[in-house]
């Protein structure tokens, strides 16, 4: 049976806001969720969020998975949990990175929920559960299916997926969907997923996908363009010139995957060139480690500057003074150590893991430099410390004093700043009719939907949370 209309999509995450990507396709009779992603941001907020999953979980079909960052892959478990049994679709990389991403995504929020509860308990409120167990992690391990680049795959009858390079992060995808609605009639709705910057380490450059008809374009950085990346190395170099100087630290939120493996990047670069003394480095994240294990064993997705390097056996990824920190004794007792030296910890948005131990221990000294590398979305600490607003932070429930200078490096973002985000959208939209900005805070997606009708679609929007579209 055909239907009167071809496709709904309703955007149930990352609408006029980064995080919680999950946007649901109805096509051919079936519900495919693009993405089904955690909101990250203030605890109390971002649980009730992410424990309502806005539809009845059993009756999904289908997910397709654009990348492994827990903001688009992080509520997958509850899915399960709710009676999904259905397949998520996703590249052979972004598997292996979720199964040690959404394992370390329990012992975080067990560990988070241990102190909110204390809290709870003490007050006489009704303690919090944890969204997903591990138990919901190894029963949704079997449901991904690895479908490699460029290898189109029917997922739902009269629907087929096929996955082009994002260039984001490790398996990161543009995600096509071709979907029949009648004799001799086809229509192809197109999800950029998280767009690379150009040119950025390691990883290839994204691809252009043909032939869309709709698409729906993250917007995260939609409203100014990035500093070269040859700012990256020099301001590194100064920042540990300066730590050296001062015997201090320098503390680097970074997350685990994608942002972590650039700078171990460019710090080898610094250090092969001798354009800085060998420090230590300590990368303080088990999942960290392992991930970046990963990263070392895909290199097909390296880029010609990656290769070149590996065909003179030199590893990118690693170099002298870089320590691995294993145990919670031993993360804590780098904040006894005196500097110089160079902690590399997550997470990304400072809301949780070991970071968030060492920026208490730290931010007081106004010798130590915070260097943040990445997006911080709004109500998180990450944020707050960018905003630099008051003289004092919270920190694990306590008030601390900001005395630590906060630096921020915007070149080293894996999203694509205006320039390529605008660069991607002239390579694709050739035959787009409507176009959804998403992934970007308000400012942000209405900035896109201006360059998109710039750009030549007049029909562009960015949805608001729960909004549904009908495309004939």
């Amino acid at each position: 049976m055909w239907y009167n209309h071809l496709m709904k999509i309703t955007f149930y995450g990352a609408a006029q806001t980064v995080t919680g990507s999950m946007h649901l396709v109805e096509a051919n009779g079936r519900r495919i969720l693009l993405d089904c992603g955690l909101y990250q941001g203030h605890r109390k907020e971002a649980f009730e969020i992410n424990r309502n999953i806005p539809f009845d979980a059993a009756k999904i079909d289908a997910v397709v998975l654009s990348h492994a960052h827990i903001d688009h892959s992080g509520n997958l478990p509850q899915l399960v949990r709710h009676g999904f049994r259905g397949k998520v679709y996703a590249r052979p990389e972004t598997v292996e990175l979720c199964n040690i991403l959404l394992r370390d995504s329990c012992f975080l929020q067990q560990r988070d929920l241990e102190y909110v509860n204390k809290k709870r308990r003490a007050q006489g409120k009704r303690l919090f559960e944890p969204l997903y167990m591990e138990e919901d992690v190894d029963a949704l391990m079997p449901l991904m299916q690895s479908v490699p680049l460029y290898a189109p795959r029917e997922i739902a009858p009269g629907v087929t997926v096929e996955f082009n390079n994002a260039g984001h992060i490790l398996g990161s995808a543009c995600v096509t969907l071709d979907v029949g609605g009648g004799p001799h009639r086809r229509h192809r709705l197109l999800f950029s997923g998280d767009l690379g910057q150009p040119n950025q380490p390691i990883l290839r450059h994204y691809d252009y996908p043909q032939g869309a008809d709709t698409l729906i374009i993250e917007s995260t950085y939609a409203d100014r363009v990035h500093p070269s990346a040859d700012d990256v190395e020099g301001r590194l170099k100064s920042y540990i010139e300066d730590i050296i100087q001062q015997r201090s630290k320098l503390i680097i939120p970074a997350f685990s995957v994608g942002r972590t493996q650039q700078i171990l990047y460019y710090l080898n670069r610094l250090l092969a060139a001798g354009r800085i003394r060998q420090v230590p480095v300590f990368m303080d994240s088990p999942l960290s480690q392992r991930a970046t294990k990963i990263y070392e064993n895909a290199r097909d997705c390296y880029n010609v500057a990656a290769q070149e390097l590996l065909a003179q056996g030199v590893n990118p990824l690693a170099f002298p003074g870089l320590q691995f920190v294993e145990t919670p004794q031993q993360s804590m007792s780098l904040n006894e150590l005196r500097g110089p030296m160079v902690i590399i910890a997550a997470s990304g948005m400072c809301e949780g893991g070991r970071i968030v131990h060492h920026l208490k221990a730290s931010v007081g000294d106004p010798r130590n430099i915070v260097l943040i590398v990445g997006f911080q979305a709004e109500g998180t600490l990450g944020r707050r410390l960018v905003e630099y607003q008051n003289d004092v932070v919270k920190i694990l429930g306590e008030d601390c004093p900001l005395r630590a200078r906060v630096q921020t490096i915007n070149a080293l973002s894996a999203h694509a700043d205006r320039n390529g985000l605008m660069d991607w959208f002239d390579g694709v939209k050739s035959g787009v009719k409507k176009a959804f900005a998403v992934h970007g805070e308000q400012d942000r997606v209405e900035k896109m939907v201006e360059l998109l009708k710039e750009h030549g679609c007049p029909s562009a929007v960015a949805p608001v949370h729960g909004q549904t579209f009908v495309i004939d």
